[in-house]
């Protein structure tokens, strides 16, 4: 009976362990005017959280709390009923002044060039105000807002304050993911709005590394190293094609992917990786274009196509891997991917290098072979006008 009393405890406290390990940190959050509310999320990025309690009056008392944050940067939280992007979001902003007190307001985020002016919402707010305390920035506000806003999207972000006015915030990493949803009424809130894009983000990614990091390098190797075995002639051409066409139409559908990103977050530029990432479509189309114009070997262009060919191909994989690794910079994904992919390249570059050096020795092989089968006939020629020229008779 004490061995089952004991087992009963130890479980109990088992479970209260994990139910305190995965309970909300908004719900221990605490105010300095001891303000409660009756409903709260953790915001799934840049450590920011949501209280609010929903008034039968049809108001809603509201806080938000950006954690880890300091003097010197800004921080706001919007609805937004054109979706979970930044662009249309009715905003609350707060940033510490030049009085070192905070200072909160309200701005419609507008295209094209958001400014951070203080001006009206949609939508009434009453009692609003900010504290800055213990490196938290928390804004409290009531909104009277329509039923069709009740369930709606938000959107909250941070970014660093110049001479007392909210500069640009960054746009990568959690910054792109501060986005999601949130239902006044049933209490429910987060960033599964957000959850779509990033997926989409992801697949641009990981579509985008084998096609242009993977796939183009490994046709590359093939090509190159292939064909110096003649018995590998023409599988080895077949092989090329199919591993670079193969690589072409999945980058076109990561490059689709991307340019459909693009669209939906109006107001956030990656230039170099955009401009990089049409530059290599443009060359990637070439390059298959150019399969079409491929003149024979005998014929007269073939080594100026052969020139151009090449050029392009590398200049194709040395921008997809400088692209690859600017995608890493804006996703910031965890660092085991970026390793792996590093991985590959090392891999692909020893297996390259190996290769090379058999090739060269192969090359070099058959051109001393050849030359002393040159020299050997060139011999038997010579014995032969002595043994045989001059009027001679042979042996």
């Amino acid at each position: 009976m004490e061995k089952a009393s004991k087992i009963v405890l130890f479980s109990c406290l088992v479970v209260s362990f994990l139910a305190s390990s995965s309970a909300q940190t908004c719900r221990t959050q605490t105010f300095s005017n001891n303000k409660q509310y009756d409903n709260c999320g953790d915001l799934p990025a840049l450590n920011c959280y949501l209280h609010w309690t929903y008034r039968t009056d049809g108001t809603i008392d509201l806080a938000f709390r950006h954690t880890g944050t300091n003097s010197g940067r800004w921080s706001a939280w919007a609805i937004n009923p054109n979706g979970p992007q930044m662009f249309g979001s009715q905003a609350l902003v707060a940033f510490v002044n030049s009085s070192g007190v905070a200072h909160a307001f309200t701005t419609q985020v507008n295209p094209p060039s958001p400014t951070m002016q203080q001006s009206n919402l949609s939508f009434e707010v009453s009692s609003l105000s900010a504290t800055f305390e213990n490196n938290d920035m928390t804004i409290f506000a009531v909104l009277r807002i329509s039923e069709n806003l009740l369930s709606t999207s938000q959107v909250w972000q941070e970014g660093p304050v110049s001479n007392g006015v909210p500069g640009i915030h960054p746009t990568s990493g959690e910054h792109l993911q501060s986005v999601g949803s949130v239902n006044f009424l049933t209490g429910q809130s987060g960033g599964s709005a957000s959850n779509s894009r990033a997926r989409r983000r992801n697949v641009h990614g990981v579509l985008n590394t084998v096609s242009w990091g993977i796939l183009m390098p490994l046709g590359a190797i093939t090509a190159r190293y292939m064909k110096v075995f003649k018995s590998a002639d023409p599988a080895w051409f077949y092989l090329h094609v199919a591993c670079q066409c193969s690589a072409y139409i999945v980058g076109v559908a990561g490059w689709a992917t991307g340019i459909k990103l693009g669209s939906e977050s109006a107001g956030i530029t990656q230039n170099p990786h955009r401009n990089i990432g049409i530059v290599l479509f443009c060359l990637g189309t070439l390059q298959v274009f150019a399969l079409l114009l491929r003149p024979n070997k005998d014929h007269k262009y073939r080594f100026y196509w052969n020139i151009y060919h090449h050029s392009i191909g590398y200049a194709v994989i040395i921008l997809s891997i400088v692209n690859i690794f600017e995608g890493f910079d804006i996703l910031q994904p965890e660092d085991k991917w970026e390793r792996i992919y590093i991985g590959i390249l090392i891999f692909l570059g020893i297996v390259a290098s190996l290769l090379e050096a058999f090739t060269w020795y192969i090359v070099l092989k058959r051109r001393k072979t050849g030359s002393d089968k040159h020299s050997n006939s060139m011999n038997g020629a010579a014995n032969g006008v002595n043994r045989y020229g001059a009027g001679g008779q042979g042996v």
